[in-house]
């Protein structure tokens, strides 16, 4: 069984289901429709839609004769929240280089004055 995070960040690593979550993103919409930018089968879709559904990311609804998949952005706000963790850590790497970089062009321009 795996875990909600390795689920989410599978169903994230394949570009077409990554532009489906974009997509949903704008609001509900049927297979079809999320179909429609791609040159794949409905059945390659449909395997696409699987995974998504999987990983939590979407649900599907019955309404009628239409299925229409809605995007669910609880396994999106987990997957923010274990990247936050790491945010701080390069954010603080980042202010340490820029802070090294400031030090280094300080005395390139000191050295540059006394020439």
């Amino acid at each position: 069984m795996q875990d909600h995070l390795t689920s989410t960040f599978s169903a994230l690593a394949d570009p077409t289901r990554r532009a489906m979550l974009a997509r949903l993103a704008q609001g509900p919409a049927t297979v079809t429709e999320l179909a429609e930018p791609f040159a794949l089968a409905l059945p390659t879709i449909s395997r696409h839609l699987k995974v998504l559904e999987g990983a939590g990311l979407i649900t599907r609804e019955k309404s009628a004769q239409f299925r229409p998949c809605r995007l669910e952005a609880r396994p999106l706000e987990e997957a923010d929240a274990w990247i936050g963790t790491y945010r701080e850590f390069f954010s603080q790497r980042f202010d340490a280089l820029e802070a090294q970089l400031k030090t280094m062009m300080a005395a390139k321009a000191k050295e540059e004055d006394k020439q």
